[in-house]
């Protein structure tokens, strides 16, 4: 019999013969009468709903699958998953959270359940001479040399998250909290409301595409009523949103049903109105109009720390607002760089997933970025994103960061479970919700003394762990000291599994893997803009002979056909486009001293609040007037927009086998051009030597090194030195003679096989 008249048939003879039971017992029976009776008109309704198939094959019962389906989260993190297999936090992270904000020890029986032996997996050097760790944590100075008004930060902060995304109860909490702590309460996107004051916490206020609290009717930007909040004396400084980790690149739509008049009043929005949060800013648009919007704010908050939020792209992005930064002179004081794990209370998953670049990767590029155009000591970095402990701390410092800024272990010290139900206004701790009912839940007293506890004893673990690594400031990390395993049976550090730029490197010599980016970077565009190489258009004579859709065979264009002449109607846009493939000039500079700052009116300026440093390990000597390197074998002078053409020498060596240890050794020799501009060096065609004199005395210098290279092997043997006994593989470094209009550099002949003859 088919299931759902099983099921239908089943309850109607169950509800018959109680209904008659309690037609003549009476009393409970009607209870169960009524229960029966009910569940058999569920039935029928779900026999003939058209929503849910399982529903219409499996009536009563099918409801038990939605049932357990929604307690499944619940049941996966109580009873199936270990301490460290929980996203986004694992029981083990949370169970420290908890532990520190309850100012309960935090220790752990029996050693590690992680698997150390797993690829991936990323540990921290210690030392054999470890210190005593400070009295007092260290702070971070936030305030480039353009500051008026720095201000000292700890290691560890409270990220931005909104009120409406979060409850008054939990604002105030945290407010009070980073009080008690004295350390950076960020307000979100939301606005600076009233629950971010009155507890005595300094506080960053985050502007958003929507400019809440600072906004005009139309939602664009509002000086008059920024200077006015930004005045105040709890706003130690400001934070332009660009993009959130969770969800890059998107904006939002906030309806007019869920305006409450607390949120309209924050936000200072209508509540008859959908207020939308755009995806872009509309005070600007490109890096360069980015970097004055950071000057009138710091102007309007009499020189109060500005600074940007966003999570990496594309590099070229972050290249083109480092040449914005030179070309305008105007740097931000803080960058803050939020990771793709980053959290929020709604985003599509697809973007949570698979949009934006995870922490540890762009961490570490903009701050190579900063150090290869010799900025990263002016502008200090913020890393947000899944810091939870204090080696969580410890990591972010090595792998670039000044600061840390923490928001989903703030929320589990103000008593968040990781319900994962922010979306639904249904927390049921009363953090991520607007309902009075569940918000009471939380005690403002309690928990604020919470994140004080669990914010003081999660910096003292990080500076607790920098001792036992034998440092006393964060100062003396190195990407040395941060290891991960890459396969089962070695490890590396960060030093040798990436590269780290140099001071000034980008500005003089752009290595192979960022030349492509720099030379893109426009302090005029966001985004990549040069052209595809496929799309450059092209007219071969075999092009008639071809079947282009939209041609005759002839090779007329057909009439409304989107190919004419001589290209397709997207290469002529692209041709005609108002986007350059050039960057603007940017000036050839070095690294700026502790102190100096980037003048608006060219060259330097330096803040009369700071003494002049002392020259540092590593720093190169900047000349009085431009800052040009002082550098060995004087570099051609250049003036803006001004290239200058080098060249150089090389050779390659190529042999082969003869027998009888002798070999067959071939040289070929080239004038290698290349082009150097402002943004780095491009080559040109290379031009082959033809002159026998050079071949000639190359060579002598080739027996030379295979003398010098058998006698150190063999040193017992007496071998005339000659072409004709040269081993079969030879790699070494000759120097050729001078050559007409070339510069001598080193020329390189390798043969295949031994190592190169010292």
């Amino acid at each position: 019999m088919n299931n759902r008249l099983l099921i239908v048939a089943t309850l109607s003879l169950a509800a018959l013969v109680v209904v008659l039971v309690a037609a003549i017992g009476g009393g409970a029976w009607w209870v169960l009468a009524v229960l029966l009776v009910a569940l058999l008109v569920l039935a029928v309704w779900d026999m003939t709903q058209k929503r849910h198939a399982i529903l219409r094959n499996y009536p009563v019962l099918g409801h038990m699958r939605y049932l357990l389906e929604s307690i499944r989260p619940e049941i996966q993190q109580y009873f199936i998953e270990r301490n460290f297999d929980g996203k986004p936090f694992d029981r083990d992270t949370r169970s420290i959270v908890y532990a520190r904000a309850k100012g309960l020890d935090s220790h752990k029986a029996f050693g590690t359940e992680r698997d150390t032996s797993e690829i991936g997996y990323e540990f921290l050097l210690h030392s054999t001479a470890p210190v005593n760790p400070p009295e007092e944590p260290p702070t971070v100075r936030i305030g480039g040399p353009d500051c008026r008004r720095p201000v000292d930060i700890s290691l560890m902060n409270i990220s931005s998250m909104s009120f409406g995304s979060l409850s008054a109860n939990a604002v105030i909490a945290m407010n009070k909290g980073a009080g008690l702590g004295g350390f950076i309460h960020e307000t979100g996107e939301g606005g600076l409301t009233k629950y971010h004051r009155g507890n005595g916490a300094d506080l960053f206020w985050e502007i958003g595409s929507g400019y809440f609290g600072c906004r005009n009717e139309d939602g664009t930007f509002s000086p008059e009523k920024f200077a006015e909040k930004a005045l105040l004396p709890e706003v130690k400084g400001i934070t332009i949103k660009i993009s959130q980790g969770a969800k890059p690149g998107l904006g939002g739509m906030l309806p007019k049903e869920k305006i409450s008049p607390e949120i309209a009043e924050a936000r200072e929005i209508p509540m008859d109105k959908d207020c939308l949060s755009p995806a872009s800013h509309s005070a600007f648009r490109t890096p360069r109009e980015m970097v004055r919007f950071i000057e009138q704010l710091r102007e309007l908050s009499d020189g109060k720390p500005i600074g940007i939020k966003f999570c990496v792209g594309s590099r070229v992005d972050v290249l083109a607002m480092t040449k914005a930064i030179w070309e305008e002179r105007i740097a931000p004081d803080f960058i803050i760089v939020d990771g793709s794990e980053g959290g929020t209370g709604a985003a599509p998953l697809e973007y949570s997933d698979r949009v934006g670049t995870p922490l540890t990767e762009g961490l570490m590029l903009v701050h190579n970025a900063l150090v290869g155009t010799g900025l990263r000591h002016m502008i200090k970095l913020g890393a947000a994103g899944k810091v939870a402990t204090g080696s969580d701390i410890v990591k972010r410092l090595i792998q670039g960061a000044d600061f840390t800024m923490s928001a989903r272990a703030m929320m589990m010290a103000t008593g968040c479970i990781q319900a994962q139900k922010c979306h639904t206004n249904e927390c049921p701790v009363g953090v991520a919700t607007q309902d009075p009912r569940l918000m009471r839940a939380l005690d403002v007293e309690d928990k604020g003394n919470r994140v004080f506890n669990y914010h003081r004893l999660t910096v003292r673990e990080a500076v607790q762990i920098m001792a036992s690594m034998g440092l006393t400031h964060p100062s003396q990390l190195n990407t040395r000291m941060l290891r991960r395993r890459v396969d089962h049976l070695s490890t590396r550090s960060y030093a040798s599994i990436y590269h780290w730029l140099r001071t000034d490197e980008l500005l003089n010599d752009p290595p192979a893997g960022w030349a492509m980016d720099w030379e893109e970077a426009d302090a005029d565009h966001f985004g990549e803009h040069a052209r595809v190489d496929y799309l450059t258009e092209r007219d071969p004579e075999w092009r008639s002979e071809l079947l282009i859709p939209g041609r005759e065979a002839g090779g007329a264009p057909v009439q409304g056909s989107p190919i004419s002449g001589t290209g397709s109607t997207l290469v002529d846009a692209r041709q005609t486009e108002s986007v350059p493939l050039t960057t603007s000039p940017m000036p050839r500079v070095s690294s700026l001293g502790e102190g100096e700052s980037l003048s608006p009116h060219g060259g330097r300026r330096r803040a009369p609040q700071d003494p002049a440093p002392a020259a540092t390990a590593g720093e190169t000597p900047t000349d009085e007037n431009e800052g040009l390197p002082a550098e060995a074998g004087e570099r051609p002078e250049r003036q803006d927009g001004e290239e200058v053409t080098q060249r150089g020498t090389t050779g390659r060596v190529e042999g082969e086998p003869r027998g009888e240890g002798r070999s067959r050794v071939r040289l070929n020799i080239v004038n290698g051009l290349a082009k150097r501009t402002l943004y780095g060096t491009r080559r040109e065609d290379d031009e082959q030597v033809l002159d026998p004199e050079v071949y000639r005395q190359v060579f002598e210098k080739l027996d030379q090194a295979v003398f010098l290279r058998i006698a150190t092997d063999t040193p017992q043997s007496s071998i005339t030195p000659s072409a004709s006994t040269a081993p079969n593989t030879l790699k070494s470094t000759l120097v050729a003679p001078p050559l007409p209009a070339v510069v001598p550099v080193p020329v390189s002949a390798s043969q295949t096989g031994d190592s190169a003859p010292k």
